[in-house]
């Protein structure tokens, strides 16, 4: 057993405490956790109510460092999860976080992945949208839903702004049609786009019949 001899609040962090045991300083917590625990000085505690205590702190951490990142950016999951790994948390502390995350709405992949796709669908086409949601570990269904409210005239648009932008800077330097119409379908490709819906679109920007 030991006996908490000093809880001494920190100068910079005002909202933790340096709990002193025996003499000795032997960690930090949130002062929160202090009041909900009880601590006070002259408990004596045992060992199992002190690892208790300091990972319950580490939760409450963990739950911050996650509020912190969404915070700067909306994340799915999987990113979360990366991101908190990365800062040294253990498993059961990030499960725990996720879980709290996901009640509070602080995370919603299905939400997330149609405000992702309403917005990158204005400058990306459906494979290259759908290749990132899944590397940031979305459901395969939830992006198959989103994706199926891209609007396809409104694909197309998108699509013909970007041959346009494309197409007046790759004439400024190359003269061949041949070479103007490959870079072009090679370009919206790159960007995700169906090869049927470029073809269309490219049709549409080169002049076709220079190429016939």
């Amino acid at each position: 057993m030991s006996k908490i001899t000093k809880i001494e609040a920190q100068k910079r962090t005002k909202d933790r405490v340096n709990i002193y045991i025996d003499e000795a300083y032997a960690f930090s917590v949130s002062a929160e956790l202090v009041y909900r625990e009880g601590l006070r000085k002259d408990l004596v505690i045992n060992e199992e109510k002190l690892k208790e205590v300091v990972k319950e702190d580490n939760i409450i951490k963990c739950k911050n460092t996650a509020l912190r990142i969404v915070e700067r950016s909306y994340k799915t999951e999987k990113e979360i999860k990366e991101k908190l790994f990365e800062k040294g948390y253990e498993k059961d502390e990030i499960d725990k976080t996720l879980e709290f995350l996901s009640e509070y709405k602080f995370i919603n992949d299905e939400a997330y992945t149609k405000m992702y796709v309403k917005d990158r669908s204005k400058t990306q086409g459906r494979g290259r949208i759908k290749y990132a949601l899944m590397k940031k570990g979305v459901d395969q269904e939830d992006i198959e839903s989103a994706l199926e409210t891209i609007d396809k005239d409104e694909e197309k648009e998108a699509a013909l702004e970007l041959a346009r932008k494309r197409y007046l800077a790759i004439s400024k330097r190359e003269s061949d049609k041949y070479k103007i119409w490959n870079k072009l379908c090679r370009f919206l490709v790159g960007r995700g786009y169906d090869y049927s819906l470029v073809k269309e679109v490219v049709k549409e920007v080169v002049n076709v019949e220079e190429l016939e």
